[in-house]
């Protein structure tokens, strides 16, 4: 059952939980499909997170009372729409190691495998988009594999090249833009992910799932290319799930 409660005088915090799971998500997923659908009015705008959605609303126009209650509402409903949400998994191109995968081989040595294998395991996952954060396009990602956990640095970069993709800790992700970075850096991706002349800026969503696949130098450098020319497409496929709310 969700819990609610105020954040101010404009904002409520719908909790589901307090753990990152899939199923926690995908009852945030299916809450916030029906809540857009609703399109209530006095409602700004809601920002999911790993285990909560954070409603802004206009105290003027919908009382905080009358807002529970829908929220309430919404929920229930929500429960009964099994299939609200169809993620979709990005096929994300990588290539792994060289001068921009600096700690591919820290990350095998840690863990007494090959660097091939190391990429095998990461690049085999379907990775949950559970929020977006940090930087604008960075997707917070889950499933990383046990055997791939490794520390952040003692000490971080200064910067790190955009599209870098990295592991801290028990997290994987892609850095769209040069920023300072803890994480262990073991490949890169030409694809864009952050782009404000874009109809869409982001090219990621919460909800969906990230897949990466290598990809040696040479291809590396032809999407670099159809990046910059703006006639990249990314390829995109239907995730089927399971993502019953009871």
């Amino acid at each position: 059952m969700i819990e609610i409660k105020f954040l101010g005088d404009s904002a409520i915090q719908v909790s589901f939980g307090n753990e990152i799971s899939e199923e926690i998500h995908f009852k945030i997923q299916t809450f916030i499909t029906r809540l857009k659908k609703e399109d209530i009015k006095g409602i700004i705008e809601f920002v999911p997170a790993y285990c909560t959605v954070v409603v802004y609303y206009q105290p003027e126009v919908i009382k905080y009372e009358e807002l529970v209650t829908l929220i309430e509402k919404i929920y229930a409903d929500a429960l009964k729409q099994k299939k609200a949400f169809q993620p979709k998994i990005y096929e994300i191109p990588v290539y792994y190691g060289g001068e921009t995968g600096p700690d591919l081989s820290f990350v095998a040595r840690m863990h007494e495998l090959s660097e091939e294998e190391v990429i095998q395991l990461h690049s085999r996952k379907e990775y949950l988009i559970h929020m977006m954060g940090f930087v604008p396009g960075f997707p917070y990602l889950g499933g990383l594999p046990e055997k791939l956990a490794v520390p952040r640095l003692e000490h971080p970069r200064p910067r790190i090249p955009s599209g870098s993709v990295g592991i801290g800790g028990n997290q994987t992700g892609i850095y769209p833009a040069e920023v300072p970075s803890g994480w262990r850096i073991i490949g890169i991706t030409p694809v864009k992910l952050f782009d404000v002349e874009r109809r869409s800026p982001f090219l990621f969503e919460a909800g969906n799932y990230i897949k990466f696949y290598p990809i040696d130098f040479h291809e590396y450098k032809r999407i670099q290319t159809l990046v910059a020319d703006q006639t990249y497409e990314l390829n995109t496929i239907k995730r089927e799930i399971n993502n019953d709310c009871d």
